[in-house]
């Protein structure tokens, strides 16, 4: 009886140092979060502040995507060859240095240069966690586990919102001097930089995957840490990791191709990066304040209704953490694709039908605006509880021993470039009618449908070496 209580005690122990090492990869989804969100609240005032036109602003704030998928690509390549821990303290490094340069920028040329250093760091940090987590992480929690990394990006969406809020608050404008004589919209770009220090110091705090130091002959060490997440097993998982990587040679972006190009689970893994961005969800997200007043929501209201939406994000997070390995990647995803194909043709049907004003933008009248906005937020709904933290997942995890960092990156890097394609097109598409941007988005959603039902297969409670 001793020894049963004390195996629990030390499953236990395993669990929660596992989840404690996760949730430290995991700050890297934080700060893409932040980063991404909290440009937001810094728009007005670099027009006014740089005497910009809205084409410059929207380039500057762009650039940060395209450094993403810059990271996402080389992310992968350096995570083999410099290992997960270091690399996760180049993407701090590149975080903290691209938030002073933001923060301190003399014009817009070298902001969006800035920015393209932040954007580098997200993507790296993209892909970075998802993979360290899944290679950390026993079978049965790596669902769970591998959905830290969404949870912490809406998190991190809040967290940036609110402190632009807090700071222009506290300012009376994003455009007042706040602190030190430094405007308010530089000190919201600066609050970042906490957080990208921690994570550089929380990453050499937590041990190296154990994979990858198999994979460098370092076995020792790799014995180590699988006793501290898995307890007893650790012995078996190691042979059949060193069982697994004695029979692959080092991988190369060649290995990815396949008679279509690509292997057919890499164009799988670019098919998800890229469907999770068609659907529109960052336009909520980038675009959401603007939007709501331009149906007619007063200012204030945009401001509530945008922070009721990313604390919905939230939520719905947990229901996938809760989930994810209890009912399958699969279903989850099945589920959240009929959910936003309902919500997302609702959304496009109210907007493409409500009567326009004199500047063409549509009016809701009557129960038309209350519609929209449970549609809304029912679409985030769908999406926090499956195709947001879901896809991260099964990127994390679909992928063998051998190709995992390489596909990663290519299926990060595809997931960025489809942000940008999604982020640059919706103000043209607001111009020509909400109700067609939503119906593009609706149309994106029956097919990510599609998608899954055709090609996804179900990877719950498998091993890594099993894939």
């Amino acid at each position: 009886m001793g020894h049963v209580r004390e195996g629990a005690m030390r499953a236990e122990g395993s669990v929660s140092k596992v989840v404690l090492i996760s949730s430290v990869a995991a700050l890297g989804g934080f700060l893409f979060g932040y980063d991404t969100a909290v440009i937001n609240g810094a728009v007005g005032a670099l027009a006014s502040a740089f005497q910009a036109s809205d084409t410059a602003i929207g380039l500057t704030v762009s650039s940060a995507l395209l450094g993403s998928a810059v990271g996402a690509f080389v992310g992968g390549q350096l995570a083999d060859r410099l290992g997960r821990i270091r690399v996760m303290v180049v993407a701090s490094i590149l975080f903290s240095v691209g938030t002073l340069g933001s923060g301190l920028a003399f014009g817009l040329v070298d902001l969006g240069l800035w920015r393209l250093v932040g954007g580098i760091a997200v993507g790296i940090a993209s892909v970075i966690a998802p993979a360290y987590i899944a290679e950390i992480a026993p079978a049965h929690l790596r669902g769970r586990l591998g959905s830290l990394q969404q949870l912490a990006i809406v998190t991190g969406i809040f967290a940036a919102l609110l402190a632009d809020y807090g700071i222009a608050a506290g300012a009376g404008s994003a455009e007042n001097p706040y602190w030190l004589g430094l405007a308010a919209w530089r000190w919201m770009l600066l609050s970042e930089l906490p957080v990208a220090v921690a994570y550089g110091v929380g990453a050499l705090m937590i041990p190296e995957s154990p994979r990858y130091l198999v994979a460098k002959r370092k076995e020792a060490k790799a014995l180590t840490v699988l006793r501290t997440v898995l307890g007893r097993g650790a012995e078996a998982k190691m042979v059949e990791i060193r069982r697994t990587l004695s029979t692959e040679e080092s991988s190369h972006f060649k290995d990815l191709r396949g008679r279509f190009g690509l292997l057919p689970i890499v164009w799988v893994g670019i098919g998800l990066s890229v469907f999770q961005q068609f659907v529109g969800i960052n336009v909520i997200f980038y675009y959401s304040s603007v939007l709501w007043q331009a149906v007619g929501f007063s200012e204030k209201d945009s401001l509530v209704i945008t922070v009721i939406t990313s604390v919905t994000n939230i939520v719905t997070t947990f229901i996938a953490i809760a989930t994810v390995d209890r009912f399958g990647r699969k279903p989850l995803l099945i589920i959240g694709s009929v959910g936003m194909l309902l919500t997302l043709g609702t959304m496009a049907f109210v907007f493409g039908s409500a009567p326009l004003d004199a500047s063409g933008a549509p009016v809701l009248q009557g129960a038309a605006g209350t519609i929209a906005l449970v549609a809304a937020n029912l679409y985030v709904f769908c999406f926090g509880m499956s195709w947001g933290p879901v896809v991260w997942v099964l990127l994390g995890e679909m992928f063998n021993n051998r190709i995992r960092a390489k596909a990663l990156a290519l299926a990060g890097s595809a997931q960025w470039v489809a942000n940008f394609i999604v982020s640059a097109t919706f103000p043209s598409l607001r111009t020509m009618g909400l109700g067609i941007a939503y119906g593009l988005y609706t149309a994106a959603a029956l097919a990510s449908l599609l998608f899954v039902v055709f090609f996804i297969r179900e990877t719950k409670g498998k091993e890594l070496e099993d894939m």
